[in-house]
C-alpha cells in the first residue's frame, strides 16, 4: 500500500491554538480520491521535532505534504518569524524519510518562490491545493509530466523557480476531522473551523487573501457545508464553529440559503465569522442569528473615512456604526479589528478614530500597529515607491508600513484614554481563557473582555 503523510507545521498558540482546517480539507479530499492509499496526519501542536522524526521513520511514507499556515505573528512589538521553526521541521523530515516532500498552505502561498528556495521541498502548491496535489501525485506515480498542474511550484532546467497559474477551482468539498485533533482544539480553543466560500473580491491595499485564495469567489455547496456541520455536532460533539471565509457576508443569496438550511437542520451549533459592515441588513443579521450566529469579528480597520478610503475599503464610518448598533440590538457579540498608523494615517485621523470608538456600543477593539507588508499587494508597490523596501526584499522577516505622520509612541495611551476596551497585541490573557475553557465556555471569549 502506498502511503502519504500530511504535516501541519504550525505550532503557534497565542492566544490559542488554531485548528488546521487546510490539512483536514486536503486529507478528506485525498481519502475520497485516493482510497487505496494510507494517509496519516502529524500536527506540530500535538508533537515536537523528535515526535515528528519518529513519525517519519516508522511511517516510511512515499509522500509527505507540509502545510505552512503563518510566516510570523503579525505583531509589530514582537516580530516573531516562524521560518527557523519550519527549517527544523524540514530537517526532521529529510533526516528521517526518503519521501517526496510537497509543500503548501496559506503561508507558503504568500511566498512560494522564496520559501521554495529557503526550505527546498521537492514540489510546492501555491493556493488551493486539493485537486492539484491529487494530479501531482498521480502524474508522478504514472511517470507522466506533472508540469501542467495548477499552482505547481518547481524548478526548471536552469534552476529558476516557476509558479503555475491557478485556472480551475473547487466548489464541492467535504470536511472530516480527526477525532483526536477535534478534541484537542475544541478543549483548548473552544471552537473548530469550517469554510463556506473561498476567494476575496475586495482590494484592501495590504491584504494577502486574494494572493492566497484568488479574487474569484467560489461558493461551496451549502448542503454539504450543513452536512459537515451536522457530522461535527453529532459525531464529535462540536458546538461552536468559526467560518474562516475571507469575509462571510460576500454573497447575500448564498448566505441566506445556508442560514435557512442550518435552521431547518435544527443542529445546535453556535458560530462566528469575519464580517464587513457593507452589503448587510438588519434582517440578514436577524436570520443569521436564528441560524446560530453569536459572534461577529468586523474587519473595520479605521473609524476615519479618509483612512478607509486610503485602505481601499468599500464602507465608511456610517456603515460601521449602523451595523454595530444592529448587532447590539440583536444581542450579537462583536469586536472590531483595527489597523492604526497604516498608509494615509495621521494623528488627526487617529484622534477621530479614538473619539468615534465611543459611539459603537459595548465592544472590544483589537488594534494592529502599522501594516505588515506582503508581496503582490498594493501596499508592496507603495512601500517600494516610497523606498521603504527594495525590489530584492523577500519580506520573510516582517517589515511594517507605519505612517510618518503618526506619533506611534502615544498610540496606546491615546486609545486607552477613550475608556473603551482596546486590547493591544501581547495584552491578551491566556490565563483568563484557560479559566473559561475549564468551565466549558465556547467561542472566542473576547466578549468577556468588554467590561
Amino acid at each position: 500500500m502506498k502511503k502519504i503523510a500530511l504535516v501541519s507545521a504550525n505550532n503557534f498558540r497565542n492566544p490559542y491554538p488554531i485548528y488546521p482546517i487546510g490539512i483536514s480539507y486536503i486529507a478528506t479530499y485525498l481519502r475520497e480520491k485516493m482510497p487505496d492509499w494510507q494517509l496519516d496526519i502529524f500536527d506540530c501542536n500535538l508533537g515536537d521535532y523528535s515526535d515528528l522524526a519518529l513519525f517519519c521513520r516508522i511511517g516510511n511514507y512515499d509522500y509527505i505534504g507540509v502545510s505552512l499556515r503563518n510566516i510570523d505573528d503579525t505583531n509589530i512589538y514582537e516580530q516573531n518569524c516562524f521560518v527557523a521553526h519550519y527549517r527544523k521541521v524540514m530537517q526532521a523530515i529529510r533526516e528521517n524519510s526518503r519521501a517526496v516532500v510537497l509543500m503548501g498552505g496559506s503561508g507558503f502561498s504568500i511566498y512560494p518562490d522564496v520559501l521554495f528556495r529557503e526550505l527546498a521541498p521537492d514540489w510546492g502548491i501555491q493556493g488551493e491545493g486539493e485537486e492539484s496535489i491529487c494530479r501531482l501525485i498521480s502524474a508522478l506515480e504514472l511517470h507522466e509530466s506533472p508540469y501542467g498542474t495548477d499552482g505547481l511550484v518547481f524548478r526548471d532546467m536552469e534552476g529558476n523557480v516557476i509558479i503555475n497559474e491557478h485556472k480551475q477551482y473547487i466548489t464541492s468539498l467535504t470536511l472530516n476531522v480527526e477525532p483526536q485533533s477535534a478534541h484537542f482544539y475544541f478543549e483548548k480553543s473552544g471552537m473548530l473551523n469550517i469554510q463556506t466560500k473561498r476567494g476575496c473580491p475586495f482590494g484592501c491595499i495590504y491584504c494577502s487573501y486574494p494572493v492566497i485564495e484568488g479574487s474569484s469567489v467560489r461558493l461551496l455547496e451549502p448542503s454539504l457545508v450543513v452536512e459537515n456541520i451536522k457530522e461535527l455536532y453529532y459525531s464529535k460533539g462540536i458546538t461552536y464553529l468559526f467560518f474562516t471565509d475571507s469575509v462571510f457576508n460576500i454573497h447575500r443569496e448564498y448566505n441566506r440559503e445556508l442560514a435557512a438550511r442550518l435552521i431547518e437542520s435544527k443542529v445546535k451549533v453556535n458560530w462566528g465569522a469575519y464580517f464587513t459592515p457593507h452589503h448587510l441588513t438588519y434582517e440578514d443579521l436577524e436570520l443569521y442569528q436564528k441560524a446560530g450566529l453569536t459572534h461577529i469579528e468586523w474587519g473595520t480597520d479605521s473609524l476615519s473615512d479618509s483612512v478607509l478610503e486610503k485602505y481601499n475599503k468599500c464602507f465608511r464610518f456610517s456603515d460601521i456604526q449602523e451595523q454595530s448598533l444592529n448587532a447590539s440590538k440583536l444581542g450579537i457579540f462583536y469586536a472590531h479589528f483595527m489597523i492604526l498608523g497604516g498608509y494615509g494615517e495621521t494623528d488627526m485621523s487617529l484622534d477621530q478614530t479614538f473619539e468615534r470608538s465611543r459611539q459603537l456600543g459595548l465592544t472590544v477593539y483589537f488594534p494592529y500597529i502599522g501594516m505588515r507588508i506582503y508581496p503582490r499587494t498594493r501596499l508592496f508597490e507603495i512601500a517600494l515607491t516610497e523606498g521603504l523596501i527594495s525590489g530584492s526584499s523577500d519580506l520573510l522577516n516582517p517589515v511594517y508600513y507605519v505612517s510618518k505622520n503618526v506619533n506611534i509612541g502615544t498610540i496606546q495611551e491615546r486609545a486607552l484614554a477613550t475608556g473603551q476596551k482596546w486590547i493591544f497585541p501581547g495584552y491578551e490573557s491566556p490565563e483568563m481563557m484557560e479559566r473559561f475553557r475549564a468551565k466549558k465556555r465556547r467561542g472566542p471569549l473576547w466578549e468577556y473582555l468588554r467590561y
